[in-house]
């Protein structure tokens, strides 16, 4: 996201989380963090786009601001999962949806292990969840881009871009 950012001008929607903050994210940046009532709020009154359950924590899309930039002409893109996608695509069946696909398990494995921020059961657990998303990927999302290196990922996804251009 990061390095797209650096190439292309878009918004980016910083989803909500009830999980908590990890050392150096900052709230309203990466994540807006809130409380699991504050989330179920949110839910109920319709104002998420999207919105799951991932390994203990809630996520969602605040649905406004994606609206409002989409209506002003403005790409906009969504960091989220698999389910968090296949709700975007039936709200919004326009959507371009792209999933970034680890070179291999093992080496998603070696990169969330090395964050060090994980504990050995959530750990096992995402790595389920990975197994299940790599799995059902090629038939749920428009694109499949391998991250193996980021500069050769963020070429891949301008390509597509380019291409999905009316």
């Amino acid at each position: 996201m990061r390095a797209l950012s650096d190439r292309r001008a878009f918004y980016f929607s910083v989803s909500v989380t009830t999980r908590p903050r990890r050392q150096g994210e900052i709230d309203g940046v990466d994540y807006s963090f809130i409380s699991f009532e504050e989330f179920e709020a949110m839910r109920a009154a319709g104002e998420l786009l999207e919105w799951a359950s991932y390994s203990g924590s809630l996520y969602g899309t605040p649905r406004e601001l994606v609206f409002e930039h989409l209506a002003r002409g403005t790409d906009v893109l969504l960091d989220i999962e698999v389910h968090g996608a296949m709700q975007v695509k039936a709200a919004v069946p326009d959507a371009l949806t792209v999933f970034l696909m680890p070179p291999s398990i093992e080496e998603l494995e070696r990169r969330l292990r090395s964050r060090g921020d994980t504990e050995q059961d959530q750990a096992e657990a995402r790595l389920d969840i990975a197994r299940w998303q790599m799995q059902i990927a090629p038939r749920e999302f428009d694109h499949l881009v391998v991250n193996e290196d980021v500069d050769e990922a963020v070429a891949h996804i301008e390509r597509i871009l380019d291409a999905d251009l009316p």
